[in-house]
């Protein structure tokens, strides 16, 4: 019986006894590949002082292109403006109804732009004494003036001159001619 007890407990103990699996690897799953790494790609070394410069520049250059534009769109306002002109009748120096819309125009842009100063030319035609067109472009400027400053001018902003009929538009000897030097013109200037 001991033979049996020794046979069995031998065959017990190789029946515990684990054979090692064998096993076939598997294909990892698709959570699991990874790519090879990379080497990483080194980025150029940036020359911050080289780069605020370009910055700078760049910067200069589009507020350059503003002011270049603003300039350019006031310079177009200012030469509209002064193609405008307020006529009278002759002998007359008050403000026709029809001349009130370009006052207002010229008061608008120039409260707007307080460096700017106009200068408002008063004309007459050339019938009448030197003296007395003078005085007439004098008295058609100065009712310009005062209707500027009753919209709201600065009177600093305003100076008023006469030049009689030293300034004719044009030139002939007949009412064409006579009502259009009968006129105030306006010349801004922006300081």
């Amino acid at each position: 019986m001991k033979r049996i007890s020794v046979v069995l407990f031998s065959l017990l103990i190789a029946a515990c006894a684990s054979t090692p699996k064998t096993t076939t690897p598997q294909a990892p799953q698709p959570s699991e590949i990874t790519s090879p790494i990379a080497k990483p790609i080194e980025a150029p070394v940036i020359n911050t002082a080289q780069d605020a410069d370009i910055e700078a520049k760049r910067l200069a250059a589009e507020k350059l292109a503003a002011e270049k534009l603003a300039a350019d769109k006031l310079a177009s306002e200012i030469q509209a403006l002064q193609k405008q002109s307020v006529y009278f009748d002759f002998d007359k120096f008050s403000v026709k109804p029809e001349f009130l819309e370009i006052v207002n125009q010229q008061a608008a842009f120039i409260k707007m732009h307080k460096q700017d100063v106009v200068t408002i030319e008063g004309n007459a035609d050339e019938r009448g004494s030197t003296e007395y067109n003078l005085a007439l472009g004098d008295k058609r400027a100065y009712a310009v003036e005062k209707a500027l400053e009753l919209l709201g001018v600065s009177s600093a902003q305003v100076n008023a001159v006469s030049f009689g009929e030293e300034k004719p538009r044009l030139l002939c000897h007949e009412e064409k001619c006579w009502t259009e030097n009968r006129r105030v013109d306006f010349v801004h200037k922006i300081n």
